[in-house]
């Protein structure tokens, strides 16, 4: 009996190529766009680096899924700031996605 699972989940798929530019420019539109713009090439610079030493792609496929998933969750964040609801138990966005090194 092996350990091993039947079955490989299929990874993700990969972002396209032009995805980080497009998030970029989605970043700058946002009314966010001065907190989230340096934040955003943070994390692509960081994922840059970290593809260098790796020779791997996925560095920079997770900081596009992770603010993909912010920018889509803004909507839902404004309108729940908005209703004035107790936020004093939330929990960090990276704990969520599971993107938390």
């Amino acid at each position: 009996m092996s350990a091993q699972p039947e079955y490989a989940p299929a990874p993700p798929p990969a972002p396209a190529p032009t995805a980080a530019a497009d998030l970029l420019a989605r970043v700058r539109a946002d009314r966010r766009a001065q907190q989230w713009a340096p934040a955003f090439e943070r994390d692509w610079a960081q994922a840059l680096e970290d593809s260098r030493h790796s020779y791997s792609l996925t560095p920079l496929h997770d900081v596009v899924r992770a603010w993909q998933a912010r920018l889509a969750a803004a909507p839902a964040v404004d309108a729940f700031v908005a209703s004035g609801m107790d936020d004093s138990d939330g929990v960090a966005l990276e704990d969520l996605l599971g993107t938390r090194p």
